[in-house]
């Protein structure tokens, strides 16, 4: 596999199809060897403004194309993503800093979106509604919302984009999006293929930006944007929903999680531990979905403890693009500050590390995956995102015990668990209160399926034909005189 993406560097603002420089830039760095990558134009409010004005002016003709129409142009910029997924894989790697390996899963997984709306927009049906009077005939008929407006996150930047703006995109919507100022070359990247694909001018819309409150505030308060997508932290998703409300804008929330993932007596323990491990240790733990407090059975305690122990120290930590790399850096100093923050407080609480907990020797973002246990409830760890390599292992004995523990969270995106008793996982899965379950299962995102949580998770779905409904409005129209 390639390591080569200069040919998908485009460091400016993308607005109408064009690209535009500014004289203010911010440096993109790679989080695994600190050198530079890019000074990228840095988007002001004039220019989000510009952005939006773009994608209204856009809006008319895109919406009312016929959806064949779209489907063709998303099949298209699907098809170039596959021609260039290498160096985008590599470009992802070098400003985020997962392994490549991961990197090109992500581009496959972020590409899959785009070519699922672009068949599901073909089935955005209406209805015929049985009148109760002979004059009269009810229908309903899909429309697209408006001018949508993005926000994504740093962890994934590639399928966190796609998941948004390609249902967008498919529904008639046209899109303004802000990637993190930590990762926003790969968007750029994709934007410079959807327009390469034949996306008209304004349909998608790139404002890279260092200053996200600048840019939030032309965003959710514009009366011409209609729907606000956001993925990020509960805290920010909050002030986002209160800057909305003055223009009653529509919003998809993925917020905060705290995945629970528990093993039960009567698991299958490889598959567990693979499981358990898969869902842990992706992305260097920094995923909203993955393990944040795992939570064993007694009867089995002690044998999952040991094979997990084994299996996460065979973990190799380095650079993405070396060999055999599982584990890449942490995306910044404030996460691995963060990480040993929450170590602190659990081995004052009683936590016992018994691998890793600390930064690993690979750099400095680099932490060894660890395995902290005796965890409990009064830790911060056990109530807060965790994003890092770190496994924390609580003890409990009876099914109502587990579900307590899981449901003891404000959060609710994904939770997991392991048990060959089919009843048993029946029950439990109706129990938990999360958004997304795993039943013997670590991965469990698909384009086919919706993504979303509950309580301060957050509201919307993305993916499935869920996803293609947030960003349709259905229209009733009685026709009368019949």
């Amino acid at each position: 596999m390639t390591t080569d993406y200069q040919s998908l560097l485009f460091p400016q603002i993308f607005i109408g199809n064009e690209w535009y420089s500014t004289s203010k830039t911010f440096e993109v760095h790679n989080p695994a060897n600190g050198k530079l990558i890019a000074a990228v134009a840095d988007a002001s409010a004039a220019d989000a403004e510009r952005a939006v004005q773009a994608a209204a002016a856009a809006f008319p003709s895109w919406s009312q194309a016929p959806a064949k129409e779209r489907a063709a142009v998303l099949h298209q910029w699907f098809a170039l993503i596959q021609q260039h997924k290498d160096a985008l894989a590599a470009l992802l790697t070098a400003e985020q800093g997962k392994p490549l390996k991961e990197a090109a899963g992500e581009v496959q997984y972020g590409a899959s979106f785009i070519e699922w709306f672009a068949e599901e927009c073909r089935r955005s049906y209406g209805e015929t509604i049985p009148a109760p009077v002979s004059n009269k005939r009810f229908i309903t008929i899909k429309q697209a919302i408006g001018v949508v407006a993005a926000i994504t996150p740093w962890n994934f930047p590639v399928a966190m984009i796609t998941r948004k703006i390609a249902p967008a995109i498919a529904a008639g919507c046209t899109v303004v999006l802000r990637p993190s100022s930590l990762t926003p070359l790969c968007a750029l990247a994709l934007a410079h293929l959807a327009k390469e694909a034949g996306m008209p001018a304004g349909v998608l819309n790139i404002v890279p930006s260092s200053d996200a409150k600048a840019i939030g505030a032309v965003l959710t308060s514009h009366p011409f944007i209609k729907k606000l997508s956001f993925t990020g932290s509960t805290a920010t998703g909050k002030k986002l929903m209160e800057q909305c409300a003055g223009t009653v804008k529509q919003l998809s929330l993925e917020l905060g999680g705290n995945a629970p993932v528990i093993v039960f007596d009567d698991a299958d323990l490889d598959l567990a531990v693979k499981g358990t491990i898969a869902s842990k240790y992706r992305n260097a733990g920094q995923t909203c979905v993955c393990a944040n407090r795992i939570l064993v059975q007694s009867g089995i305690y002690q044998k999952f403890l040991a094979a997990y122990k084994e299996a996460v120290s065979a973990l190799k930590v380095g650079e993405g693009t070396q060999p055999g790399v599982e584990i890449g850096p942490l995306v910044n100093k404030a996460g691995v500050e963060k990480v040993q923050q929450l170590l602190e407080d659990a081995g004052k609480k009683g936590g016992e590390i018994i691998l890793g907990g600390k930064p690993h020797a690979a750099g400095p973002l680099f932490f060894e995956p660890t395995i902290i246990t005796h965890c409990n409830v009064e830790m911060e760890l056990s109530q807060e995102e965790i994003f890092g390599p770190v496994s924390s292992v609580f003890l409990f004995d009876t099914d109502a015990e587990a579900i307590a523990l899981a449901n003891n969270t404000a959060y609710g995106l994904a939770a997991y668990f392991f048990s060959q008793d089919i009843r048993r996982c029946i029950h439990i899965a109706e129990q938990l209160q999360y958004g997304i379950i795993g039943v013997n299962e670590g991965i469990i995102s698909y384009p086919e399926v919706p993504f979303g949580g509950v309580k301060e998770s957050g509201f919307g779905k993305e993916g499935s034909h869920y996803g293609l409904e947030e960003y349709l409005e259905t229209k009733y129209i009685c026709i009368g005189g019949l």
